[in-house]
């Protein structure tokens, strides 16, 4: 065999081996524990709605990709397939509740489909943006 072969098929070795190793150690990456996260900022629903109205660029580089604690009045919930999304509205709009829109995690759904309008309620969830109409927190827990 040629030099050139030899020298090529160990560098098609060389990264079949990289590229597995990268591939193996992102797949099985630890996920973040963000029901026992500690929270960067805590306020209250209303107050984190309206920095977002106010200014979603500015806001958005405060909260988004940090764990936030709010407590507010919740308005209903709602339940898609397997997902609880605990809603607090502010305004109505064309397309109809504006405000927060709070996805639980799996173990604490169970516990918010039963939760009754106008409760008082304190959460704490990875803030994922502002999309024009709700701000978005992920990842929700009951914080007691």
């Amino acid at each position: 065999m040629k030099t050139w072969h030899k020298v090529a098929s160990l560098l098609v070795l060389t990264g079949v081996i990289a590229a597995s190793l990268v591939f193996y150690f992102m797949y099985n990456k630890p996920h973040p524990d963000y029901e026992n996260m500690e929270a960067a900022f805590t306020l209250s629903s209303a107050d984190l709605y309206k920095e977002f109205t106010a200014d979603k660029t500015k806001a958005g580089n405060k909260y988004n990709g940090k764990v936030v604690e709010v407590t507010g009045r919740l308005s209903k919930v709602e339940v898609a397939d397997s997902l609880t999304i605990c809603v607090f509205a502010f305004n109505q709009g064309v397309f109809g509740d504006e405000g927060m829109r709070c996805t639980m995690l799996p173990g604490y759904s169970g516990k918010a489909k039963h939760l009754q309008p106008g409760a008082d309620l304190k959460l704490k969830g990875f803030c994922s943006g502002f999309n024009d109409t709700d701000v978005i927190l992920d990842k929700c827990s009951f914080v007691k």
